[in-house]
């Protein structure tokens, strides 16, 4: 399979190769400078982001002779402060052939996660207190799926489908049934019936009901086939069928509480992205949320790496900013709000880098998933623009 093990990202193979012709010249030059770099990003597609990634770069950056200060995993940030100037997210400093092949590795570990964690925070405000489910694996390579998952509940997905998602943020996997199933047992009665006399009660009854008929009319015959044992039922593939997907779920919704059905939940899913996802809200007819591509495939956060210091001397390349610096955060009026401070300068708000590594020994204290979700959560409730 083309996939990178472990001890290869960490031995530095999954880097560019223009990092080790750096270091092969630097070591016959008997050149180690000392120096700090920061991690930002030049915009950000939205007001903010979900900064998610950190461990796994204390993965590869721990027992090196660096220092590493972080925003802690599931900070909201922003591109630039109040006054316009680049947010460093991350910021390490040691001996540059410590670390020199592993910036691209590291750019890989916080840039992707981080754009799925944000899709799922967008999505999860827009989606207020309904249901969100990961569903989006199958669009990637499997071998990410564990990152997929863990990115999008922590940015506020409820629950994932992948059962190495699950066991990765330690949640038991959320599912339906699937159109395979239906195929196979011959309809949607039979199918409904033998999940709920084979299937662990734990396990909620949630059928998918688009497979040969109307969602209307298989909403009803997976009701009355298991009445009070089913949870809900799933809309799936909008996008497939002609009409609309709000007035669908109108229709399915009308005819359950009429035959007395009410206590089973409507669940939408296929192609949804944030504007779907905001209409469905709004209809006030949907209690959930299958999403996939649209959280999986999110776009990533172009963070780079760039020196900023060499031997104690601010430098840096043009168009960026030398010099140790301090970050201050802070909420106010809906919004977060950073400050960037130069070395010396106190700014407004809390410190927002943390200790991570200080040479080459882990002082951070890494939090479970559930607990950085949590983190993410009251962030978002402190902040109102999208």
């Amino acid at each position: 399979m083309f996939i990178a093990n472990e001890k290869e990202i960490k031995d530095g193979l999954t880097t560019d190769v223009y990092f080790t012709r750096t270091e092969e010249i630097l070591k016959k030059r008997g050149i180690n400078n000392n120096v700090v770099a920061d991690f930002t990003v030049q915009g950000l597609k939205y007001p903010w982001g979900v900064f998610v990634g950190l461990p796994e770069v204390i993965e590869v950056l721990e027992g090196k002779n660096v220092n590493l200060y972080a925003l802690p995993e599931g900070s909201v940030f922003t591109a630039r402060d109040v006054r316009g100037y680049p947010v460093p997210v991350m910021v390490i400093e040691g001996p540059y052939l410590e670390f020199a092949r592993f910036e691209t590795p590291i750019l890989g570990f916080i840039c992707e996660a981080s754009g799925i964690a944000t899709k799922a925070a967008r999505l999860r405000k827009i989606a207020k207190n309904k249901s969100l489910l990961s569903f989006g694996i199958r669009r990637m390579h499997p071998a990410i799926a564990p990152m997929i998952d863990r990115s999008a509940y922590i940015g506020g997905c409820d629950a994932v489908s992948s059962l190495i998602g699950a066991k990765t943020i330690g949640k038991p996997p959320t599912g339906t049934i699937p159109h395979a199933l239906i195929i196979n047992m011959g309809g949607i009665v039979e199918a409904v019936k033998a999940f709920d006399e084979i299937i662990d009660p734990s396990v909620p009854r949630l059928a998918l009901v688009d497979t040969f008929q109307d969602e209307k009319f298989e909403s009803l015959l997976a009701a009355q086939a298991i009445g009070k044992h089913l949870y809900g039922v799933r809309l799936d593939t909008p996008g497939s069928r002609r009409g609309n997907i709000v007035d669908i779920a109108r229709e399915v919704r009308w005819e359950l509480d009429l035959r007395g059905f009410n206590h089973v939940k409507i669940l939408v899913s296929g192609g949804l992205d944030e504007e779907t996802v905001q209409k469905l809200t709004e209809s006030h007819v949907v209690d959930g949320f299958g999403v996939g591509t649209s959280i999986s495939n999110a776009d990533t956060i172009d963070f780079a790496m760039d020196i900023v210091e060499v031997n104690g001397t601010p430098i840096a390349k043009r168009g960026k900013y030398s010099g140790r610096k301090k970050v201050y955060k802070r909420f106010e009026n809906g919004k977060v709000i950073y400050e960037v401070k130069k070395e010396g300068e106190i700014g407004n708000g809390e410190e927002a880098l943390v200790p991570v590594i200080l040479n080459g020994k882990v002082v951070y204290d890494n939090k479970t998933p559930e607990e950085i979700r949590n983190f993410v959560l009251e962030q978002l409730a402190q902040i109102e623009e999208l």
